[in-house]
């Protein structure tokens, strides 16, 4: 019975990393602006209106995605198609964002994102989805001999 609350923990970090994500964008921005940076001459108030606008963005991906690990929590149920489909794209953003933290930032972000991997996984894997022959008489039984 450890699937309620590995679906509550997933929800919490995936929560909490959306804040974080806010954070670290909202530095980059206050960075950018305070430098006037610009990349290949695009226009500084662009960088930083970009920036913004993907932090934020990020973050409600992410608390979206923490939702459906905590409604599959409190419902003790997984989580339907869409649910899934979300979760399994998170689960390889977090991959593909692992590969690239490992080299760029170091070992401790690749740590942390394949721990948030693990949770998703292992959350879309704890719930059993039910098969087209469960609940009928005999489903988990062999077939008798001929």
């Amino acid at each position: 019975m450890v699937r309620r609350p590995v679906a509550f923990v997933t929800a919490l970090v995936l929560f909490v990393e959306a804040v974080g994500i806010v954070i670290v964008n909202g530095v980059l921005a206050t960075v950018a602006d305070n430098q006037s940076m610009s990349l290949a001459g695009m226009d500084p108030d662009a960088m930083v209106t970009g920036t913004w606008v993907l932090g934020v963005v990020s973050g409600v991906l992410l608390v979206l995605c923490g939702l459906i690990p905590l409604l599959a929590g409190i419902r003790d149920r997984a989580p339907g198609r869409f649910g899934r489909i979300a979760l399994i794209a998170c689960a390889v953003v977090h991959g593909v964002l692992g590969a690239l933290a490992v080299g760029l930032i170091g070992w401790a972000a690749f740590v942390f994102l394949m721990a948030v991997l693990a949770l998703i996984v292992l959350t879309l894997v704890a719930f059993e989805r039910p098969g087209p022959g469960t609940g009928e008489a005999g489903a988990g039984e062999a077939p008798a001999p001929a």
